[in-house]
């Protein structure tokens, strides 16, 4: 298990991740100093989520990096705010409404069966062939949903057949994540 983020962490992680958009749009706001230790310095995948009235706004992520979690956090921030293709780029005058999650994350595990998926504790990561889909853990429970449709839900992410995770060819893997926001 991935070194856990304490609450002073989990803010400065979010006030960087503010501060990093907020510099792309030329908006004046203070970067925090992270100090290079544990768990900022270690090698970790995150995502951050932007949402707008409580609605999705973006959200990009990474599992594997060698970048430390300052970093990580800083691109993906980046990237949820201006490169995820299910929306346009943030604006400036959007900005004082978003709010933050990040979502760091452990290693990915593959699974032999789906009976080792918890709803709740996992995200899943469905690939076959050259499709594939993620589902941070937050969002099943968020939805209410059992295990088959959390699976059948990723699967529709990756553009599969809603039961592709019933195939010899589908992989599964597991992931958990800590998730914290504004």
């Amino acid at each position: 298990m991935e070194e856990s983020i304490n609450p002073e962490g989990q803010k400065l992680l979010l006030k960087l991740a503010r501060s990093t958009i907020a510099g792309k749009l030329e908006i004046d706001e203070p970067t925090p100093e992270i100090k290079p230790v544990p768990p900022f310095s270690s090698p970790r995948g995150a995502f951050v989520t932007l949402r707008k009235s409580g609605r999705l706004r973006g959200c990009i992520g990474t599992f594997s990096t060698q970048n430390p979690l300052k970093k990580t956090v800083e691109e993906m921030a980046q990237a949820a705010a201006f490169q995820d293709p299910r929306f346009p780029p943030l604006r400036p005058e959007e900005f004082p409404e978003i709010e933050l999650e990040i979502s760091a994350l452990t290693p990915m595990r593959q699974v032999e069966s789906v009976e080792e998926i918890e709803v709740g504790r996992h995200g899943i990561y469905i690939v076959q062939g050259f499709n594939s889909g993620v589902l941070l853990p937050q969002v099943a429970t968020e939805n209410n949903w059992d295990r088959k449709t959390f699976l059948e839900q990723t699967c529709f992410k990756a553009g599969l057949n809603h039961d592709c995770w019933r195939s010899e060819e589908t992989r599964i893997f597991v992931f958990s994540a800590q998730v914290f926001g504004e």
